[in-house]
């Protein structure tokens, strides 16, 4: 019993420490100057105004002395211990000189696919430390084994739009409650400020999952990529900042492109993600020279091209993305010596490692964009390639063929040599060859002539199936009486000219 409590305790520790975080930024607090109009905190002389068909939840923690307050039609105030409201008496309020009408801003806006609105934190809620590790934009908004915290003490609201009906999370913190099950999300979705603080066509679902796969999950946020790119370059000036290099690279789930190097890499079921993730910062990342590289390493599913074409089916590999701090030519030059080192680890290391092929792509400040390396781990790539190859020239010969005509004219002559055959009078059967059935068999010869009436020396021709009339046993058969059979394989009219 010990041990299996034990091991228990062991896999909740392995889970959480794979778990990532993420808490939600903006509030709609009374006491938060940005959600007033004035940038202020309403005072005693001031008139707070709330838009009638706004739905709004709000959270006081402490007690406000106002002049008057125009409430919505849909809401709700959430009052910490001691807080409240009361009417303004007249008398001198040191911070509030001259009142005026204070608005609420408006917290419709606030969308979920938005990354500038997300924050990485510790379980415990503090801000994770700035590190060399980054996540491309769609991995900036909440995965779905991602745990999503709102702050205690704070309300919000949210717009949920998303052009996926349900938006999985392992498990959402409101007010300080975790909710971590299926049931226990649906008891708060049912309760009167779940409406309040989360609108929109997306569906939050809690699954209480973590990854399964120790190679690492897809964050699943692909069909909201256009969205998530959206509300960051409106929140950035409508575009992209102009990169230093010539031809940027682009990353899978990254809305602008990059100067840098990417890797791409094929797997075994043996990789681990979070091993080899520490592995790289650990070995390399924190070596002095590569100060300034900042790197981004998770699970993507790439479409598959064949001959130039996108097919529908996605493969998963583990994509790397190195950035530096280096501008103008020297852009991307130290990701991309980063880039080399980590090849050549693989080179050596890669199988042990459950890497089965690496394939790299630089663009600095100097060169363009370009596959600069690929180093296969195993040969069942190898094999693979050579494999597909050859199948590639198989397949396209018997096209050649038959668009020459050859393939029908090999069957024709196939179905021709079957049968019997005569030469000089004397009845020969020859072997059966296997041919290609045609829909229209025999068509260049006429149609044959009845053979001549035969003797007994005759005999069933199983191709044309000539009946012999009977003969006269009576009668003698003339000694200068020769028997004729139609050769399939001999056309008269080609000697006749």
């Amino acid at each position: 019993m010990e041990l299996l409590l034990f091991l228990s305790a062991l896999l909740q520790l392995l889970t959480a420490t794979a778990a990532v975080y993420k808490q939600w930024i903006p509030n709609t607090n009374f006491e938060t100057a940005s959600n007033w109009d004035k940038g202020r905190v309403p005072c005693a002389r001031d008139v707070v105004h709330f838009e009638k068909d706004k739905v709004v939840s709000v959270f006081v923690r402490s007690p406000h002395a106002l002049t008057d307050m125009y409430l919505p039609l849909s809401g709700e105030f959430v009052l910490a211990a001691g807080a409240a409201f009361t009417a303004f008496d007249g008398s001198w309020d040191p911070g509030c000189d001259s009142g005026g009408t204070v608005r609420f801003a408006d917290a419709e806006h606030h969308a979920w696919f938005d990354p500038t609105l997300w924050q990485d934190v510790l379980p415990s809620g503090e801000l994770k430390a700035a590190g060399p590790v980054f996540s491309v934009d769609e991995e900036r908004v909440p995965c779905r084994y991602d745990d999503v915290i709102f702050q205690p003490q704070t309300s919000f609201r949210v717009n949920t739009d998303s052009s996926q009906p349900v938006i999985r999370l392992r498990s959402i913190s409101v007010m300080g409650q975790e909710l971590n099950t299926p049931s226990s999300w649906a008891g708060y979705l049912g309760g009167p400020s779940a409406p309040l603080q989360f609108h929109g066509n997306g569906t939050l679902q809690v699954t209480g999952a973590g990854c399964p796969d120790r190679s690492g999950c897809a964050c699943g946020n692909t069909l909201d990529g256009p969205r998530i790119c959206a509300a960051l370059l409106r929140a950035s000036g409508r575009q992209c900042p102009e990169p230093a290099c010539q031809s940027p690279l682009q990353p899978l789930g990254h809305c602008c492109g990059v100067c840098g190097a990417t890797i791409n890499l094929d797997f075994t079921p043996e990789f681990d993600l979070q091993k080899y993730r520490d592995r790289l910062v650990q070995e390399l990342l924190s070596q002095p020279k590569y100060a300034g590289v900042q790197m981004a390493i998770s699970k993507v599913h790439k479409a598959q091209t064949f001959l130039g074409i996108v097919s529908r089916s996605a493969t998963p590999v583990i994509q790397i993305v190195l950035i530096d701090d280096r501008a103008g030519g020297q852009a991307g030059t130290t990701a991309e010596q980063l880039a080399a080192d980590i090849m050549e680890s693989i080179a050596q290391h890669g199988e042990a490692l459950g890497i089965s092929s690496g394939k790299m792509e630089v663009a600095t400040g100097s060169t363009a964009s370009g596959q600069v390396g690929s180093r296969p781990v195993s040969r069942v790539t190898v094999g693979t390639v050579m494999g597909l190859l050859f199948s590639l020239l198989l397949l396209g010969g018997i096209l050649f063929l038959y668009r020459r005509g050859k393939l029908r004219e090999a069957g024709f002559e196939l179905g021709e040599l079957q049968g019997w055959e005569g030469m000089d009078g004397d009845a020969q059967l020859s072997p059966r060859l296997p041919a290609l059935r045609l829909s229209q068999p025999w068509h260049r010869l006429e149609e044959p002539a009845s053979p001549a009436p035969a003797s007994d020396q005759g005999f069933d021709n199983p191709v044309f199936s000539v009946e012999p009339p009977d003969a006269d046993l009576g009668e003698e058969i003339p000694k200068d009486l020769q028997v004729f059979y139609l050769n399939p394989l001999y056309d008269a009219s080609e000697t006749e000219t």
